[in-house]
């Protein structure tokens, strides 16, 4: 079940996300505005657009997160197949979506430090370089 939700969310996601969808719908609207003064503006008029872009939406909001957990996962699995593969990087980076929030923001803290740290040495290379 799980595998055959996702293909579909992937095939849908894809779908959707091409011009042709886009026009299919603004067709739709289109044909739902010229039809407004056919069915007198009625309530079953408004009804009819405003219930099916609801459906519409609250479906694609799962489709949509599917294919983004999806997309995440693949991405955090190649992300850490290269830390991994790095010769000199710290491995424990290939399993950070593990920690919790404050982990991570102690982490996030220890790399900018190093990355000022980096900057500075840099920076002052650049400086003696200049009055060599």
């Amino acid at each position: 079940m799980a595998e055959y939700f996702s293909k579909f969310a992937q095939k849908t996601a894809h779908w959707t996300g091409h011009p042709t969808a886009f026009l299919l719908a603004a067709t739709v609207i289109a044909v739902w505005i010229v039809t407004g003064p056919v069915f007198s503006y009625s309530d079953t008029w408004q009804l009819i657009i405003n219930t099916g872009t609801t459906i519409i939406t609250f479906l694609m909001v799962f489709l949509i997160q599917n294919t983004q957990n999806r997309d995440m996962t693949t991405m955090q699995l190649k992300l850490s197949e290269l830390v991994l593969a790095m010769k000199g990087a710290e491995n424990k980076f290939a399993s950070i979506e593990d920690l919790s929030d404050e982990e991570l923001e102690e982490l996030h803290q220890a790399c900018r430090d190093r990355a000022d740290m980096t900057l500075d040495r840099l920076q002052a290379r650049r400086k003696k370089d200049k009055k060599s």
